[in-house]
């Protein structure tokens, strides 16, 4: 079996929630969902719809919109938290 790892995403409740709902009637979970999104994304190698410049934003591009830039900085904190724990599981003597 493939190793696996976790993602950690934080987005507004009432977007998650909306979001289990929708994969839930179309049969699915939200989980398998970012996965389809993750596997499309790699097989085609580009975000699996359209995305169009609408203006330029420095931070997010057209992407902008669906961004939250409040959270960017607690973002990379914890990447750079999760990276060190690893640094430090994968080099112990």
């Amino acid at each position: 079996m493939a190793m696996q790892s976790v993602l950690q995403v934080r987005m507004d409740t009432e977007l998650k929630e909306a979001a289990e709902k929708l994969y839930e009637e179309l049969g699915t979970s939200f989980a398998e969902a970012v996965r389809i999104f993750a596997k499309k994304s790699v097989d085609e190698q580009a975000i699996p719809f359209s995305v169009n410049k609408i203006k330029k934003h420095k931070a997010f591009g057209a992407l902008k919109k669906y961004a939250d830039p409040s959270k960017i900085g607690r973002e990379r904190e914890l990447l750079g938290e999760a990276i060190a724990k690893e640094y430090v599981e994968n080099n112990r003597h």
